[in-house]
C-alpha cells in the first residue's frame, strides 16, 4: 500500500519522458506549396521520431443530373481516369520526398470528400496537422476558406505554412500569442514541444485588461512553461494602435521570429464559420508560420 499508510502508491518518475508529435498529418493537393509543405512534414517528422501520413483529399466530381446526362460516359471516364493520374503522381512524389530526407513511418492515404471533413476525420488520430495558407492565385482546387473551418474544426493542432517564403530553421525564435482564454491555453499547451526546443520563446499580452492575468500580465504562464523546461520571455505589448492580429505581425517581426503561437477563435453560425478579428488577420497576411488550436 505505499508508505505512511495513504493508500496511494508512491509516484514513478519517468526519465527522459517528454510530450513530443509522434503521428503528423501533412495536407496533400496539387498547388505549388504542396512540395514545400510536406519538405517541412518530413523535417518535423525526423526532428520529433514520428509517423508521417501525407493524406490527398480530392473533391467529388457532382455535376447535376442534367449535366451528367449531356456529358455522356466517355467524358465521365475521362474525368475519372484525370483523378486517378493525379493520385499516382501525387503519390510518387510525396514517396520520393519521404525516401530522400531518409524518412522510413511515412504513410500515403487519399479520400474523396470535403477536404475539412476528411482532414477532421484522419486528424481524430494524429498529434499535429500541416497544412497550407490559403492562396486565392493558387490552382490547387482547395477552397481557400481551408484553413479557418478546419482550425475550428479539427480538434487537434495546425500549423500553417505561409503561401511565401521559406523556414527552414523554423521553431528557433518562438511568439507566443497570450491571453487567459480557453483557446490560447490550449495552443500553449499543445505547443510545448515545439516551447521546449527552442532557443527564446517570447510570450507577449496585447493590451492586457485589468485583473484578467493576475497581478503581471503572462507572468503566471511564463513560470508554467518555465517549469516545462522553456527558455521564455514575458513581453506586455499596452496601448498598441493597431489591431491585435496586425500588431502580432508586427512584434514578430521586431523579434524575428520563425513561429507564431496562437489560438484560433470563431465559432459556427447558420453553417458558415465566422472567425475573430486577429485570427483572420493572421491566416490572412502571415508571414511565418503559425500553430493553432481551437
Amino acid at each position: 500500500m505505499g508508505t505512511g499508510g495513504t493508500g496511494f502508491a508512491p509516484a514513478v518518475k519517468m526519465k527522459g519522458m517528454q510530450m513530443s508529435f509522434k503521428t503528423i498529418l501533412v495536407h496533400i493537393d496539387t498547388g505549388k506549396r504542396c512540395s514545400a509543405r510536406v519538405d517541412l512534414a518530413l523535417r518535423l517528422a525526423l526532428q520529433h521520431d514520428a509517423h508521417l501520413i501525407g493524406l490527398q483529399v480530392l473533391t467529388p466530381f457532382e455535376p447535376p443530373g442534367y449535366v451528367m446526362a449531356e456529358m455522356g460516359p466517355a467524358i465521365i471516364e475521362a474525368q475519372r481516369q484525370v483523378a486517378v493520374n493525379e493520385i499516382a503522381r501525387a503519390e510518387t512524389e510525396f514517396t520520393k520526398q519521404a525516401s530522400a530526407a531518409g524518412l522510413r513511418n511515412a504513410e500515403w492515404r487519399t479520400a474523396i470528400d470535403d477536404p475539412v471533413d476528411a482532414m477532421t476525420l484522419h486528424a481524430r488520430y494524429a498529434d499535429l496537422l500541416v497544412i497550407g495558407q490559403a492562396d486565392k492565385a493558387d490552382v490547387a482546387h482547395t477552397p481557400v476558406d481551408f484553413p479557418e473551418r478546419l482550425v475550428l474544426a479539427a480538434g487537434r493542432p495546425v500549423l500553417i505554412l505561409p503561401s511565401i517564403g521559406s523556414f527552414p530553421g523554423m521553431g528557433k525564435r518562438i511568439l507566443v500569442a497570450w491571453n487567459p482564454s480557453r483557446e490560447a491555453t490550449r495552443a500553449v499547451t499543445d505547443a510545448i514541444p515545439f516551447l521546449r526546443m527552442a532557443d527564446n520563446v517570447h510570450v507577449m499580452a496585447v493590451n492586457p485588461k485589468a485583473g484578467e492575468h493576475g497581478a503581471v500580465a503572462g507572468a503566471d504562464m511564463g513560470l508554467y512553461l518555465a517549469r516545462h523546461g522553456v527558455h521564455v520571455e514575458v513581453k506586455t505589448d499596452q496601448g498598441a494602435e493597431i489591431d491585435v492580429g496586425n500588431e502580432l505581425l508586427s512584434r514578430a517581426a521586431d523579434l524575428d521570429v520563425d513561429l507564431i503561437v496562437m489560438g484560433g477563435y470563431g465559432h459556427s453560425r447558420l453553417k458558415e464559420w465566422v472567425l475573430g478579428g486577429a485570427t483572420r488577420t493572421i491566416l490572412e497576411s502571415m508571414t511565418v508560420p503559425v500553430f493553432m488550436s481551437h
